[in-house]
């Protein structure tokens, strides 16, 4: 975990887990989509309702290592691999609470302007907070 800038604690809920005993992988997306906007939100000043700029995801992947069930949590951590002109490459990391790493994957935002979906540059608050979750691995 100590790859990544921003750790979240995620309690799982009774619902994340499937008739095989196990949270289900769809959660696994939910979860990389929930604290990546928390970041963006709290650090990054993104206004999700009423902002000009938005982020759209164009691409998520993850690849399960583990499994984990309810009731328990995981700790998700957050990087970004790539920062370009208007989009971010974020990297996810989800650990049990033993701290064995659960999933990995990767999520990519673009951003674009609220009405025409045009790609903008990454600039301001929102640019300084990607870049503080940067790191050489």
């Amino acid at each position: 975990m100590s790859e990544y800038p921003f750790v979240q604690s995620v309690p799982l809920r009774w619902k994340d887990n499937d008739v095989y005993g196990h949270v289900n992988n769809v959660v696994h997306y939910s979860l990389m989509d929930t604290v990546i906007n928390t970041w963006l939100i709290e650090q990054g000043g993104l206004d999700i309702e009423h902002g000009a700029v938005i982020g759209l995801c164009v691409e998520s992947h993850c690849n399960y290592r583990g499994s984990v069930s309810f009731p328990g949590s995981l700790e998700v951590g957050l990087r970004v691999g790539h920062l370009g002109r208007s989009s971010v490459r974020y990297e996810i990391g989800m650990f049990s609470g033993a701290g064995e790493l659960i999933a990995e994957g990767h999520f990519v935002h673009v951003f674009v302007d609220r009405e025409s979906r045009r790609p903008v540059e990454v600039d301001g608050s929102l640019r300084k907070s990607l870049e503080a979750l940067i790191t050489a691995v």
